[in-house]
């Protein structure tokens, strides 16, 4: 790691300087420290909210829509490195939170970028990221070589850490490593409990419009119930987008509160942490609803949980993937699409049994992105296609679910 703290403190030396005096000048004090669990210890420059987050390190390749990214509940438990030095000159708006709560703490605990925010050069912005992520309670580091730390996740994998950020720079530097020394993997961790939905949601809104904003469903064709353990709100305004009337439920629903509801089609939704650990109670849940042959859909972690609930197993992966700009190939179709990821689990394809079919599969390293039931309606991909602003290659698999849902109806007459 000596390279990568060689990096950092020239990065550090060339940040803004201040007058010392007719002396001459001095380098800025560092006010903010990423302290990895291996004790490896980066200075940089804070902002946001200050005081001292926690998580897994991970690194995403996106150009654009970090707001989207820090507010995806999937990121609930890890720091988020953007690889692109430029974030946050756009600024930031309600209307881009994803998060179905719109309450701070159901996202990404940390974000580390290379250059300073600047003040928002957008038309939609309605104020600065710096004073936003203060709002949310998000510590955000700059000033660090973030394409050396992403290096150092690569060969090495996610690692946990603390983001601690004072103003004054003053830091008990041996406490932070026995702290980042201390948290616990991710293996093994249920995180649902702190983003799923407390209650029953309707959901009406559509997808966004220049210059009208988001629209209201009027007509429903379907009913869909979506059960949360995470869910992006985009996700929801596509099935609204198809006449399709959304009840979102707690992620503890039982399958006959699911089935009460008389749903056309089940959705599972994204969502964080370990898909094992919540596969306790998720997972009997869903077993029973596919023996009820109702259409189902997951995404992401609810593709996970689609694989344990067939008798597949997941499996922790060493750098996961996150970013805009994923190829995967349809085996379906033998179309590639550009999609959005956001995982750091994986369905172990070696485990699925004979009724379960592969129908995606990731360009980058040839992991299962897409798996289908060859005796129930149901099928799932591990790539996030609502992706907002997109990539949107990927939006036809809400196609394809609607039409899934009309076949069964029109099977029962």
């Amino acid at each position: 790691m000596a390279t990568l703290q060689g990096t950092q403190k020239d990065n550090a030396a060339q940040h803004d300087f201040k007058a010392a005096g007719a002396d001459g000048w001095r380098d800025d004090v560092a006010t903010a420290l990423l302290v990895l669990a291996d004790g490896t210890v980066l200075e940089g420059f804070g902002f946001g909210a200050t005081g001292e987050a926690t998580g897994e390190v991970c690194f995403n390749t996106a150009m654009t829509g970090y707001q989207e990214i820090l507010t995806d509940p999937s990121y609930l438990g890890q720091i988020v490195t953007f690889t692109f030095p430029h974030i946050g000159n756009v600024g930031v708006n309600d209307e881009d939170i994803e998060s179905l709560s719109l309450a701070a703490g159901n996202g990404a605990n940390g974000i580390i970028v290379h250059a300073d925010v600047t003040e928002p050069a957008n038309w939609r912005a309605t104020r600065s990221l710096d004073a936003w992520l203060a709002a949310r309670n998000i510590v955000g580091l700059s000033g660090i070589d973030t394409r050396a730390l992403a290096i150092r996740v690569r060969e090495k994998g996610m690692v946990n850490a603390i983001i601690a950020h004072d103003p004054e720079g003053r830091f008990d530097v041996e406490a932070l490593k026995a702290k980042a020394a201390a948290l616990p993997s991710m293996a093994g961790l249920d995180l649902v409990p702190g983003v799923t939905t407390a209650q029953r949601v309707e959901w009406d809104e559509t997808s966004w419009v220049i210059g009208e904003g988001y629209g209201k469903r009027d007509t429903a064709a379907r009913r869909v119930v979506a059960i949360d353990y995470g869910v992006k709100r985009n996700i929801l305004r596509l099935l609204a987008d198809r006449d399709c009337e959304v009840v979102v439920l707690p992620a503890t629903a039982t399958a006959d509160e699911v089935l009460a509801l008389k749903p056309d089609g089940i959705f599972l939704s994204n969502g964080p942490g370990d898909p094992a650990a919540t596969a306790d109670y998720a997972v009997p849940v869903i077993r029973d609803l596919l023996e009820s042959r109702v259409p189902l859909f997951g995404i992401c972690f609810g593709h996970q949980l689609l694989g344990l609930a067939a008798g597949g197993r997941t499996v922790k992966m060493t750098q996961g993937h996150h970013g805009a700009n994923h190829p995967v190939k349809d085996v379906t179709t033998d179309k590639v699409e550009i999609v959005s990821m956001n995982h750091g689990f994986a369905v172990d394809r070696e485990s699925l049994p004979e009724n379960v079919c592969e129908t995606h599969v990731s360009l980058f390293d040839g992991s299962n992105c897409g798996i289908a039931l060859t005796d129930k309606p149901a099928f799932s991909v591990q790539h996030h296609p609502e992706a907002s602003p997109g990539p949107q290659d990927s939006h036809y698999l809400f196609d394809r679910f609607v039409a899934l849902i009309d076949t069964e109806k029109a099977s029962r007459g």
